[in-house]
Parts: C-alpha cells; structure tokens; sequence
C-alpha cells in the first residue's frame, strides 16, 4: 500500500481552471478562491508547489474529454514545472490515444471507465505502459458505472474491479461524478466494500466535506483523496493538509 496522500485536482476548460459541480460540465465556470487570484492553471500550481510545497496534482483535461481537443499549450507550460508530478486524465478513448499520451512526461495516465471504449483497451495499455503508471478511474454516477462501452456499463464495480485486478492493475480510483463539487461527506458503504475487494491502492475523488472526512478515509485505510471544493473554497486549512503531500 501507498502512502496515504491528499492530491489537489485541477479541472481544465478553455484554458482555464474550473469548479466542476456533479459532472454537469457544461455549467463550470472559472474557478474562485482565496488561496489565488487566477484561474490560469499554470499559476495556480505554480503557486500551491512555492507556497504550500505540493509536488502532485491530478488533472483533468476538459478540452480533451469534452471535445477531444487536448490542451496541449497549458499541459506543456504544467509539464514544464520542474519536480511536479502530474496525474493526468485526457479522456483516453482508443489505442491511439495512449500511444500519444504514453509520451508525456506523467506520474500516470488515467483510463477513465466513462471514456474507454472498452474493457479490452485496458489490457492493452499494457502492452505500451507500465502497470504502475496506470490509474483507472471507476466512473459513476450515484453508484452506478458510467461507461458507453457495452462490455463495462452492464457490469457490477466489484466484477469490474476483480477484471482490473486480475490485469495486475494496482492502482484505482473511485470517482462518482454526482458527489463531485458537493461536499457530501461521509465514506458510501459501496467503497467500503470496494475497498475489502481490492488488494491494490484504492483513491477517492468527490463529495469531500471536511477535514474530518480525510481523516475518516485514513483510517480506514483508503490510499488518499483527490480534492477540489473543500480546499478551495477554504472549509478545509491548507496548513492541514502538508503531513499528506
């Protein structure tokens, strides 16, 4: 198992860093918040790296999920940040699209279940990248596997992450879009569950409420969170979390 670790998330559209509510990504605007007085994501990480000593953030490009046009500009200008590891979602479609990320200088790649085109491309990957620098990403939306791929979306999450597992995968992430920007709080008793199924690291993103619910995954031996809303917004101290990097 992985140190436990608090991972900030960044989600680009347009070029600029958004607040990403419930998946509904047509609604994002720019994002707002005390701890910077920019939505430009390079300064932003530029900032929380100087500042608060963050060397990992996850990165969502929107460009890229939303209307596969990668924003290559801003996540060259982010790769180019010396000593910082980027966990990256481009909304990894096809082989095609893992050949072309393969050669970024990222931590890992994310394989989102919502934008695969199907489980086999999993396997795949593989074949091009080393299994620890692969994240599959268990999209959901309230409890439910979010995927087009007929050979995901009529699966069961503990049958999917068995499949994953049985790859060699050590690395998921639980990410349910309903609870993303919301600050639900509590732990689902579905990741509970996940989590006595699956040997590898298990990360959650989405739905953090407070600093208490950090400690709650902790505990329970969750790999580390990935977080936006709650740190953002101020609810949980940034000072908090430097035990976590």
């Amino acid at each position: 198992m992985t140190r436990f670790k608090i991972i900030p998330v960044i989600d680009i559209l347009n070029s600029k860093a958004v607040h990403a509510i419930k998946g509904e990504r047509t609604k994002y605007n720019p994002l707002k918040s005390n701890l910077f007085q920019s939505s430009n994501p390079v300064e932003i990480i530029q900032l929380f790296k100087k500042k608060y000593d963050f060397n990992e953030f996850y990165i969502a490009d929107l460009d890229s999920i939303i209307n596969k046009t990668p924003n290559y500009p801003i996540l060259k200008q982010i790769l180019d940040i010396s000593d910082m590891n980027i966990i990256l979602d481009p909304g990894i479609v096809n082989l095609e699209d893992i050949y072309l990320f393969s050669r970024f200088k990222i931590k890992s790649l994310i394989l989102g279940l919502e934008t695969i085109k199907s489980f086999k491309l999993i396997n795949q990957s593989l074949q091009i990248l080393d299994r620890n620098k692969i994240i599959i990403s268990i999209d959901m939306y309230n409890g439910q596997i979010l995927s087009s791929a007929k050979d995901i979306k009529t699966q069961n999450p503990f049958n999917l992450i068995k499949r994953i597992e049985s790859l060699g995968i050590k690395n998921i992430i639980l990410l349910d879009l309903f609870r993303v920007g919301q600050k639900i709080g509590g732990i689902p008793q579905l990741y509970l569950d996940l989590l006595h199924n699956f040997t590898g690291n298990i990360f959650v993103g989405g739905g953090i409420k407070n600093y208490r619910d950090i400690l709650d995954y902790k505990e329970q031996n969750f790999s580390g969170i990935l977080i936006a809303t709650a740190l953002y917004d101020g609810t949980i101290d940034i000072e908090k979390l430097r035990p976590f990097h």
